[in-house]
């Protein structure tokens, strides 16, 4: 059976460093997009069409209860999970074993099989300053999200990243550790 060779790229309902995020998706090699249905929502409010992301990912949507997609990592596809923006709620899901979205069945059945993840969760500091799809706000999160985090934190076959330069140099060490490189073109 050859060696895994993609990364499964998740992306949930936060629209909290979507953009960053997604840049930093199209310099890895080889990745697919997961998309819950909440991402589906969310990408437009943030001006992102599925028709801008096909040329640089294949994706997968959720469109099924079953979450049909993820058999894919049954197939020795994947090498890596990256759920990045994870809103609070994932985070949640993730560190109590909640597996009812795309990404969270992703991320539940990757750690099943030992495929190594990484989560950029989106509440991990007292104040969040974000971009909503109009303005700037400030979040301030609760004890509950900080405490989400840390369970997630436990969780077996997964690295939490708190920022962009966070997730990217966490990217950096997977990229080295399976002998890959960025992208470097720009398409």
């Amino acid at each position: 059976m050859p060696a895994p060779s993609r990364f499964a790229w998740c992306i949930t309902g936060s629209g909290h460093f979507l953009e960053e995020s997604l840049a930093l998706a199209a310099r890895l090699p080889q990745v697919d997009l997961f998309l819950s249905a909440a991402a589906e929502e969310v990408l437009p409010i943030y001006k992102i069409g599925l028709d801008e992301l096909r040329p640089d990912f294949r994706i997968f949507r959720d469109k099924t209860a079953s979450a049909v997609p993820v058999g894919t990592l049954y197939e020795n596809v994947y090498h890596t999970v990256v759920v990045a923006p994870a809103t609070s709620n994932t985070v949640a899901k993730c560190a109590f074993g909640i597996s009812d979205t795309l990404p969270t069945n992703m991320f539940a059945q990757a750690g099943k099989l030992g495929i190594p993840g990484i989560v950029f969760a989106c509440d991990t500091e007292p104040v969040v300053v974000t971009r909503s799809p109009h303005d700037w706000v400030t979040l301030r999160p609760r004890r509950i999200e900080f405490d989400n985090v840390d369970r997630l934190r436990d969780i077996d076959f997964c690295q939490v990243v708190a920022s962009p330069a966070e997730l990217e140099a966490a990217l950096a060490t997977r990229l080295k550790e399976l002998s890959l490189a960025w992208n470097t073109s720009s398409s």
